[in-house]
């Protein structure tokens, strides 16, 4: 396992983070505490070091067997959970939403779950549509002050509103957004439209939440095997249209060519877009053992051509607009040629 420097933060976090949706059998499927205690385990004896949950997880139970989990090397994980939704079918009405008063309630109920005085990382899950963006940020750096929250960050906000959220941070010398987290795999880039680049832009931390995009990448519905959609009754992707066939096309494949799983392959390509971060959430230790396994499969150029062309979203405007010939052409026709731009100028 190598490791990574957060954005612009100075916080050390390996390459692969451990979702811990899986953590629990509160929703009806997912790992009991003993396969979660394995699971963890091996994450740790490979070298990783970031364990990511969320308050709502498995109704709570989730950040309870993290909290046992991580109560002997403590200051040896990153530890990252989250706050918006409810923590369970029962919570009250003040315990959902962005206010003030939400966030400071559920900070606190997850610090007692986890067992610990301090979160690593805070993310705002979801935004709620009506939280004022200078209460929430507000909010956010006065737990940063206290203590509790070390680094905050985005999950699941459109670029425009973390950007406000930054701006607003940086003008009144509030806690910095430090990373921004987002579904990413082979089969859901949109977010490579606004929420990458910006990221790139602004120094901020990236992490992909479904690299296998929710099981479909390994291959196993095609072959009839049975994942979330049968047991939970929901499913992150699924094989609808005539892109996402081509994907898989591709990617098995690529997987038969390298003698590697298909997963191995589809986390190996998400492990080489700069600057992210991907965040696996296995339910057995043979899925951890085949995500680790990623780290040893090495893609050529060609390679990741291909699954880059088959996977290939059309970005939309601006960017096909200004990516066009005429428009780069009349920014550097005329005087404005014989200008010298600096290295990894943005134009």
């Amino acid at each position: 396992m190598r490791y990574r420097i957060l954005g612009r933060t100075g916080l050390r976090v390996s390459q692969l983070a451990l979702g811990t949706g899986n953590f629990g059998t509160g929703w009806g499927h997912g790992a009991d505490e003993a396969t979660s205690a394995a699971i963890y385990r091996a994450y740790r004896e490979a070298g990783g070091n970031l364990v990511d949950t969320a308050n709502s997880y498995q109704g709570g139970q989730s950040e309870q067997i993290v909290g046992r989990l991580i109560r002997e090397d403590r200051d040896d994980v990153v530890l990252a959970t989250k706050f918006s939704l409810p923590h369970s079918r029962t919570a009250g009405l003040q315990d959902s939403g962005n206010s003030r008063r939400a966030l400071f309630q559920s900070v606190e109920r997850s610090l007692r779950a986890l067992a610990t005085d301090r979160l690593d990382i805070l993310w705002v899950h979801y935004p709620d549509g009506v939280t004022p963006i200078e209460e929430l940020v507000r909010g956010l750096d006065d737990l940063v002050r206290s203590g509790k929250v070390l680094y905050v960050g985005f999950s699941n906000f459109p670029a425009w509103r973390v950007s406000a959220a930054a701006m607003l941070a940086e003008l009144r010398g509030w806690a910095p957004v430090a990373a921004v987290q987002f579904e990413y795999s082979l089969v859901e880039r949109t977010s490579e439209r606004e929420l990458l680049p910006a990221a790139r832009a602004f120094g901020w931390g990236a992490f992909g939440w479904s690299p296998l995009g929710g099981g479909l990448l390994t291959g196993k519905y095609r072959a009839g095997e049975e994942g979330r959609l049968q047991k939970l009754g929901a499913v992150i992707q699924r094989e609808d249209d005539a892109r996402k066939t081509a994907i898989l096309d591709s990617l098995l494949d690529m997987a038969r060519d390298l003698s590697a799983p298909a997963a191995q392959v589809a986390l190996s390509w998400v492990l080489g877009r700069d600057p992210l971060i991907p965040i696996i959430g296995p339910r057995t230790s043979q899925q951890l053992a085949d995500h680790l396994g990623a780290l040893d499969v090495s893609l050529s150029h060609e390679q990741r051509a291909r699954l880059d062309e088959a996977s290939a979203i059309p970005l939309g405007f601006p960017h096909d607009m200004n990516a066009g010939e005429g428009v780069r052409g009349s920014l550097t026709s005329g005087r404005l040629a014989s200008i010298d731009f600096p290295a990894g100028a943005v134009r």
